[in-house]
């Protein structure tokens, strides 16, 4: 999901709860705040020597032991509307930043109405991001890929 779908979403949506439900099915805790959202920018070279770009608009989401918190949609949707020009580009997958001990990135693949069992909810869908050799065909090693 890009920024442009994530907002489009929101739109209208301003008193709807979310909820963020990890690859693993558990959700984070419903108290999270968005601490930050940022335009990530990453220039690497593949094992193949090829150079690549990828660019993402990363959300960062914190728990802490302020449980009366409540990120709605329509706060969201502001935050975004004030990192637009920061974000710049609204093409930009997004991806979520979150982890109790460990910080973790995941992409956000849906915003989903089925899953949520309360009325006017978002639920958003995520997915974890794994490692792979970005040149087979070229780096040499046997099994590769």
């Amino acid at each position: 999901m890009n920024i442009k779908e994530l907002a489009n979403t929101l739109n209208g949506k301003d008193d709807w709860s979310i909820e963020i439900l990890l690859p693993s099915g558990r959700s984070v805790p419903s108290h999270f705040h968005i601490t930050e959202v940022g335009r990530v920018q990453k220039n690497f070279i593949d094992c193949g020597g090829t150079k690549r770009e990828l660019v993402t608009c990363l959300l960062q989401v914190w728990t802490a032991s302020d449980v009366n918190h409540r990120l709605t949609a329509g706060k969201l949707a502001k935050i975004l509307k004030l990192a637009e020009s920061t974000i710049g580009n609204d093409d930009l997958p997004v991806e979520i930043e979150y982890g109790s001990s460990v910080a973790s990135q995941y992409k956000l693949t849906a915003v989903d109405l089925t899953q949520s069992v309360r009325p006017q909810e978002l639920v958003f869908v995520l997915d974890g991001k794994l490692t792979d050799c970005l040149a087979p065909d070229k780096c040499g090693v046997s099994g590769c890929c």
